[in-house]
């Protein structure tokens, strides 16, 4: 019969520990500690406590911040969950020697680092800077999508909104009738009073907190002059699609430099489109490389890339202005590419609408005939759009009208004839075209497609391995001191592995 050892889990040990062997050289920990210590400015928090000569000792600041960058690296985003960590973990017993700050007090520290949380991402960046880690040629940005803490179900329209409070009312009227017949003994079939006051109480202070919501802010206007839904639960968030599906958050943006994917500047914005994004993040990192001691001409005939969703006219203006090697291609831009011509999600799609390809041009006629012998005709010899210039070409009506190709013609419902618009030049500054020839180049084909290897890896970093798939806190400020620790941590991991002091 075989023989094992007897374990017992209703005994107790008691263990010495030395908080300092704790932080062993070449960890996370020991990292975070000693920048924390040695290389980060914390006087900056001074001035939020004004208790030397009264009231009761503060936590202090260095000591917060340890226990908070360490919880984000394992993936511990609630002050709940790190406050039970300081409880029962060693190493963050270690790092806040001994000390146990609640959960209160952790929400409120992340919350309040307005002011602060810019000056320590910068303390990281000049170390990251000093140890060598900037390569300072190459640059990549990009956006990561996270939910936020606010409910899809309170997005909408000022109007959206005012309906839903209108219907919440309704609801609240129909609860109170129902009581009054069930007082009157007629129907004893309707929920029980109990239930029926718990929703209405719950209904009433739903539409109050609407009226109120709805007394305090003004419509959302976007950059096309549209109204864009607002949030009831947090009003700086913004409803987006992402591979994940709909979801109501932040944009999470990070410029990331290619030697070692330091991240240079980072930024959670309340907009899912990313085409007013570049000119923000490229100025936070020109003023944080600023107040490190580089010089203003820093990001000047350096290689900057972007994917699509930052092309547009404004963007390709602010690389101009900054002499940035920009590489930001259009939508179409791998429809252009020979090496993706085999491809079928490039390839033309049956019943696809017409495209200028599909037209035939007749030189001696100087007219382009349609794909079903139909001939449009010179309209305009001149017109400018969008920058570039065209020529354009019209179909007679009574063709377009019996034409049984019509519906892969038209775009639009209430169109009469089909129109023909042939580019022939770029107007003066078209900063577009210019960005097309230079993605579509041999150059650019080898430049942009590096892209992914520099800014992706960053963000499976801080999603999967860092488990922030979602910001906890409301507001584009504290949303921001919550995106910028998690990048500094990100920071701190870089200088943990490749600095050699």
């Amino acid at each position: 019969m075989a023989k094992y050892k007897r374990y017992d889990y209703s005994q107790s040990m008691l263990i010495p520990v030395f908080f300092e062997e704790q932080l062993m050289p070449g960890t996370l920990e020991f990292a975070i500690h000693t920048l924390v210590e040695t290389r980060m400015d914390m006087s900056i928090f001074d001035d939020n406590y004004a208790n030397d000569e009264t009231g009761r000792r503060a936590y202090d600041p260095k000591i917060l911040l340890k226990v908070v960058l360490f919880a984000y690296s394992r993936g511990l985003i609630s002050s709940r969950k790190i406050e039970r960590a300081c409880r029962e973990n060693v190493t963050f017993m270690a790092l806040s020697g001994n000390q146990r700050p609640d959960h209160s007090t952790i929400a409120a520290f992340v919350s309040s680092m307005k002011a602060e949380i810019l000056p320590l991402f910068r303390d990281i960046l000049l170390v990251c800077e000093q140890e060598n880690l900037l390569g300072g040629t190459f640059f990549a940005l990009d956006g990561l999508k996270l939910s936020g803490n606010a409910s899809k179900r309170w997005s909408g329209t000022i109007a959206d909104i005012s309906k839903k409070k209108e219907k919440i009312e309704q609801k609240v009227k129909q609860l109170m009738e129902e009581q009054i017949i069930v007082d009157q003994g007629d129907n004893t079939d309707l929920p029980d009073a109990i239930s029926r006051e718990k929703q209405t109480e719950r209904l009433q202070k739903q539409a109050e907190r609407i009226e109120k919501w709805l007394e305090q802010n003004d419509p959302k206007i976007g950059a096309n002059g549209r109204e864009l839904q607002s949030n009831v639960t947090d009003n700086d968030s913004a409803k987006m699609m992402t591979s994940h599906g709909t979801i109501q958050g932040y944009n999470a943006q990070a410029l990331v430099d290619k030697e070692h994917q330091v991240i240079m500047h980072a930024e959670a914005f309340g907009r899912g489109q990313d085409n007013q994004n570049l000119a923000p993040m490229v100025d936070g990192a020109k003023e944080n490389l600023k107040e490190i001691g580089q010089a203003e001409d820093y990001f000047e005939d350096k290689v900057f890339t972007a994917d699509t969703n930052y092309h547009n006219q404004s963007t390709l203006e602010k690389c101009q202005e900054e002499k940035l090697d920009a590489y930001i291609p259009d939508l179409k831009f791998r429809t252009r590419d020979p090496r993706f011509a085999t491809q079928s999600r490039y390839q033309p799609k049956k019943g696809k609408k017409f495209v200028l390809q599909d037209f035939k041009y007749d030189q001696d006629g100087d007219c382009y005939i349609c794909p079903n012998g139909k001939s449009l005709k010179l309209r305009v010899k001149q017109h400018i759009r969008d920058r570039n210039i065209y020529r354009q070409y019209m179909a007679d009506e009574n063709d377009c009208t019996q034409c049984s190709l019509k519906s892969r013609c038209f775009y639009r419902k209430n169109t009469k004839r089909r129109t023909l618009d042939v580019p022939i030049g770029a107007a003066e500054n078209n900063f577009s075209k210019a960005m097309l020839d230079k993605v579509d180049s041999e150059k650019g084909r080898k430049i942009y497609p590096q892209r992914m290897a520099i800014v992706e890896p960053v963000f499976a970093n801080i999603r999967t391995q860092k488990r922030m798939d979602h910001f906890t806190l409301r507001g584009k400020i504290k949303v921001n001191i919550q995106w910028m620790l998690y990048c500094m941590v990100h920071n701190i991991e870089k200088i943990m592995n490749y600095a050699t002091a």
